[in-house]
């Protein structure tokens, strides 16, 4: 079974520690979601690391102490050229990342273009990568530190960082738009490398309900959106609900949903199926049936949600996929 985006968020959160700063964290998480959509699984395998911690990578494959331990390890090999306090990472504005497998069991860590498409979401994103370094080159290294280095970091000056994107939003948010920001206006011929199943799906919004959304690939706000209204539209031409088609999941909608099994078919089920994709759980097709893939998703996205894991979609399961505490918008 293919690994959860929520699984990958969750290891990737745990493993930056509490310490790390919060727009860098924000960011790499954003980072791995983009990825998700291209169908490439990434998981952040350090973020905040101490002196302590930076002395043991350091002594690998040399002979080094620090504040009279030692930290001397010649059977592993050298992995950074930073001794404590001469890494970014020390300082909460540092990631290093991995690929992983389908399934999420193996790490991968052949350089190869997906290793470099995950580099490239992250500079849009803000970071500088490791990869792009002269000299001793870091491909798992990812940082942000708004132009300053170590040597300013450990004299206490703290980097002016914001965020390069707007939180759900669909338009990345940069200092200096690319003209290709204008896509928007040719919403048929999507140029970026967004995943083609959502650029599918989109156009199948599109035709089916008249969503009007730009089809570039990536779900973001208007997409998910757009998913709502076609839920909407779909209780009221076959259950006679009288909604109104706004795109929000509001207390109406939710009183109005319909449970969905397995053995159902028809529209409703298409827009499981898609909302379930979109955060991150395989249905093995999205054909409009509630077959067993979907209902192993289901079962999947309860179990992460913690409610019951009976594999059917009720008013509960449809709420915890659309609904977000503190505004009714869908995640």
């Amino acid at each position: 079974m293919k690994v959860t985006l929520q699984t990958l968020l969750d290891k990737s959160e745990k493993k930056m520690g509490v310490n790390i700063n919060s727009i860098v964290k924000a960011s790499a998480l954003e980072m791995i979601r983009r990825a998700n959509m291209e169908g490439i699984y990434v998981q952040i395998s350090s973020g905040y690391r101490s002196m302590e911690e930076q002395a043991a990578l350091y002594g690998q494959s040399r002979l080094y102490s620090y504040n009279g331990k030692n930290y001397s390890n010649l059977a592993k090999p050298k992995v950074t050229q930073a001794k404590p306090g001469q890494s970014i990472h020390n300082y909460g504005y540092a990631i290093d990342y991995f690929l992983v497998s389908d399934d999420g069991k193996t790490a991968l860590w052949t350089v190869n273009a997906k290793w470099r498409r995950v580099a490239a979401i992250g500079k849009e994103l803000g970071f500088k990568w490791g990869g792009d370094w002269t000299g001793f080159k870091d491909y798992p290294h990812l940082e942000m530190t708004g132009g300053l280095s170590f040597t300013q970091l450990q004299a206490g000056k703290k980097p002016n960082l914001t965020l390069k994107f707007k939180s759900g939003s669909e338009v990345v948010v940069t200092d200096s738009p690319k003209k290709e920001v204008a896509s928007e206006i040719s919403k048929n011929s999507p140029k970026g490398k967004g995943d083609s199943t959502i650029v599918s799906i989109q156009k199948t919004l599109n035709s089916r309900y008249g969503c009007n959304l730009i089809v570039d690939g990536i779900a973001g706000t208007k997409t998910k959106s757009a998913l709502i209204k076609a839920l909407q539209i779909e209780l009221n031409k076959q259950f006679n609900k009288k909604l109104v088609v706004d795109g929000t999941w509001g207390p109406k909608t939710r009183a109005a949903i319909v449970t969905v099994k397995k053995g159902v078919k028809g529209n409703i089920v298409y827009i499981l199926q898609v909302t379930l994709y979109i955060h991150g759980y395989n249905t093995n097709g999205i054909d409009g049936i509630f077959g067993r893939g979907t209902e192993a998703a289901v079962k999947e996205f309860q179990h992460a949600k913690r409610i019951k894991q009976d594999g059917v979609s009720g008013s509960v399961t449809w709420s915890k996929l659309f609904y977000q505490k503190g505004y009714n918008k869908i995640l």
